[in-house]
């Protein structure tokens, strides 16, 4: 998992003494970063980070995290009905009108599986010139295969199942798509032990965003700066490696 915090950096945080609640909130359909267990309750990576961050800021006492649809976060932390949104929304300039985000904690990646059929010379992904790569079509993905990879043929793809089938079958020789899906499917049974992950990651700014972050509406500028020196604290003592570990456990990266 990529450290996005310098060991040597010290961010200044901020006194939340005076703040009275701080509620998470999420959706359920985000697995495995948010969803509900067998029994109905709200568990997840972010779940899990959400706890740790205040336990790091010492306000255990002050924190709630409730579900919602996706498409209500925006206007409940709006409207004051929580006071932070972790979910996978990724900033914007649009976003960053209204709302006020903490430095991204982890990336998503993209990345290729080939059929392990597929005879390759060498071991990068330079190796897949004038391979056939399926990838969804009209997608960021499809967008920075062109632009990374240029010289492999493209072909694309309406969704992931028949994308996955014909790497499956052997009519394509690699995939390239979410780092965050593909290693579960390359490892769980629907794959057959066809495929296998390979080189990479691949990061962009530009086509995968700058990965997920903290959204509030912060307006004394007191809970982005005590959420980033709790994710820095986080991310040098091994807390959020061991969280991700437990969520990914066939890694994205």
């Amino acid at each position: 998992m990529p450290v996005l915090f310098d060991k040597q950096e010290r961010l200044p945080g901020a006194d939340l003494s005076t703040v009275s609640r701080v509620r998470f909130l999420m959706s359920v359909d985000f697995p495995p970063f948010n969803f509900t267990d067998q029994n109905g309750r709200l568990v997840g990576f972010h779940v899990d980070l959400a706890r740790e961050i205040c336990a790091q800021l010492k306000i255990e006492s002050k924190c709630q995290v409730q579900a919602l649809p996706f498409d209500e976060l925006e206007a409940a932390v709006e409207m004051g009905e929580g006071e932070a949104v972790m979910s996978g929304i990724a900033s914007s300039p649009d976003l960053r009108k209204s709302f006020s985000f903490t430095r991204p904690y982890i990336l998503l990646p993209a990345r290729f599986a080939i059929n392990k059929t597929t005879k390759l010379e060498g071991q990068s992904a330079s190796a897949l010139s004038g391979k056939k790569v399926g990838v969804i079509s009209n997608s960021r993905h499809q967008a920075m295969l062109k632009a990374f990879f240029p010289t492999v043929a493209i072909n694309g793809f309406d969704g992931y199942e028949p994308m996955y089938e014909a790497l499956r079958t052997g009519k394509i020789d690699a995939i390239f798509a979410d780092g965050l899906r593909l290693p579960f499917w390359v490892s769980g049974t629907a794959s057959d032990g066809c495929c296998a992950m390979f080189d990479g990651p691949y990061m962009s700014d530009r086509f995968l965003g700058e990965g997920l972050s903290i959204m509030t509406v912060d307006p004394e500028d007191k809970l982005v700066p005590a959420f980033d020196q709790a994710l820095a604290a986080l991310s040098r003592n091994g807390r959020l490696e061991e969280i991700y570990r437990r969520y990914f456990p066939y890694g994205m990266f």
